[in-house]
């Protein structure tokens, strides 16, 4: 586990490593970018690249070592519902996260058919949030695979952000984060198609989270929209008291 920069989060956890692309979202990834990194440094989680994914039994106890509560981002290099990790272990992922209600375990898939096809095998307690990543229009139906499931908290990643999102079915969906591509060849985000999210969330009262504009300085461009920082998260406390 890893302190993230991540200003939706704050820490990772990766039981498993290793992805690979399926859609225009995927281009610039930063996992890639990090995994590479890691392997020249010689550690050995990442040993084998990033495009071999790798599950992690020994990582499966770390959350019990936690003391106390924390917001924990599950596989940020990986995707915990890619084709190439077994349903079992899955299962172990799950089993630790509903061992520690605690903790607050935030998943994130662009792999949404085969979330759907395995969520009835899985317990669904009130600290897991499962969410989908979502750049543009030709993957919208990543949200309705997503509200089909049993979780109990379901969010949307619209990052990076890469193309209009107009008239999201937002039903069942607690909570958006949106955000700008960072990087050395960042594609645009028009602020046009940030408003117009952020005013589709106030309508329909769902949590709004403006992650930053991206580009080339991300630090330097910030996140201010409408004068504003935009931090909405679901209530945090209400879902580790239920």
């Amino acid at each position: 586990m890893a302190q993230s920069s991540i200003e939706w989060t704050e820490m990772t956890w990766n039981p498993t490593t290793g992805c690979t692309k399926i859609t225009a979202g995927c281009k610039f990834c930063y996992a890639e970018v990090m995994s590479k990194r890691l392997q020249a440094m010689g550690i050995e989680k990442y040993k084998d690249g990033f495009k071999k994914v790798r599950i992690h039994e020994d990582q499966l106890n770390i959350p019990y070592t936690w003391k106390k509560s924390k917001v924990v981002f599950v596989n940020s290099m990986s995707d915990l519902f890619h084709k190439d990790v077994p349903l079992e272990f899955i299962k172990k992922v799950f089993h630790v996260m509903n061992d520690n209600p605690n903790h607050v375990f935030q998943v994130l898939t662009k792999r949404s058919e085969r979330l759907l096809e395995l969520h009835k095998e899985l317990k669904w307690t009130h600290n897991i949030w499962m969410g989908v990543s979502v750049e543009n229009e030709k993957v919208k139906d990543r949200i309705d695979f997503l509200r089909k499931t049993n979780a109990k908290v379901k969010f949307l990643s619209l990052e990076p952000l890469i193309g209009p999102l107009p008239k999201l079915n937002l039903k069942k969906i607690d909570w958006v984060i949106v955000g700008g591509e960072s990087g050395h060849k960042p594609r645009p985000m028009d602020p046009d198609w940030v408003l117009d999210i952020q005013e589709q969330c106030a309508k329909t009262d769902t949590a709004f989270f403006f992650k930053q504009w991206g580009g080339r300085n991300k630090k330097k461009n910030g996140r201010i929209l409408n004068g504003r920082t935009y931090d909405e998260m679901p209530e945090i406390e209400q879902q580790l008291s239920v």
